[in-house]
């Protein structure tokens, strides 16, 4: 049987096959729940261990660099929530800053090596390394805080008061104005855990395909490999900024949608 050959369509397809059982909408995507768990389970280990640890005296460079984490997420929580449950919603944005960093932060194991890691030792044709980069993760993320959103705006405002919000702001109370606002407060409802989820989804997906297109160039030979390594270097640096700052805008972004939940109008 002659070998298919490989084509930078065929090699790119391969890498963003998902290690899948089922079809269509019910498709379990088991390679981005194995990497989502186990990096959760990376991230409170993590915070176990510095805890461990941890000192009254002077802090080690590991508490040190916990500490200014938690105090940077901290006052970022300070400055938008003004709520009651403070703590908690600090340690949701901690919680979602740390898991989505990681999660990010798989694109930059090469994905060649890790094919190979999956094929030959894991046993595992498809597996996709990048839990963001699959968008059931960002929208999971994301409906996880929508609902909790939703909660805090009844537990606030009271059932009642929210579907006050819903059927009379901003236009006014009167009756004949009950399905226009309904209408425009469901836009806004519903916008938010499309943009939360796919703004981090698109950022990373657009990652993972620009380092898979550098390395088809290698294709080319001697010329196309040392110039694949160099751009990928040189995108690798660039990434490092938008795994970082995605996480702090999911996070933000998190925040920012349950201190809207606390407000009146």
């Amino acid at each position: 049987m002659a070998t298919e050959e490989l084509t930078p369509t065929s090699y790119i397809a391969n890498h963003l096959t998902f290690n899948a059982s089922g079809e269509g909408f019910w498709a379990v995507h088991w390679d981005t729940i194995a990497v989502s768990v186990l990096l959760g389970v990376v991230a409170l280990g993590f915070l176990r261990w510095v805890v461990s640890g941890a000192t009254a005296g002077v802090p080690g460079k590991r508490q040190a660099f916990v500490e200014w984490l938690i105090d940077f997420v901290d006052n970022q929580v300070k400055g938008i929530y003004h709520g009651d449950s403070h703590r908690f919603v600090a340690a949701i944005a901690l919680t979602v800053f740390l898991w989505v960093l990681l999660m990010n932060a798989m694109d930059f194991l090469p994905v060649d090596l890790m094919h190979l890691f999956h094929k030959y030792v894991l046993g595992q044709e498809h597996f996709r390394n990048v839990p963001t980069a699959d968008v059931n993760t960002t929208f999971a993320l994301a409906l996880s805080v929508w609902l909790l959103m939703i909660y805090y705006s009844i537990a606030v405002k009271g059932f009642g008061g929210w579907m006050y919000e819903l059927f009379c702001t901003p236009f006014g109370k009167n009756p004949l104005l009950w399905i226009p606002n309904l209408l425009f407060n469901l836009v806004e409802l519903i916008s938010r855990p499309l943009s939360h989820s796919l703004r981090l989804f698109g950022n990373m997906y657009a990652g993972e395909i620009i380092f898979l297109l550098l390395w088809t160039m290698a294709a080319a030979g001697l010329v196309g490999t040392v110039a694949s390594i160099v751009l990928a270097l040189g995108w690798s640096i660039f990434h490092i900024l938008i795994v970082g700052l995605q996480a702090y805008i999911f996070m933000m972004l998190t925040v920012v949608y349950i201190a809207i939940a606390h407000e009146h109008h």
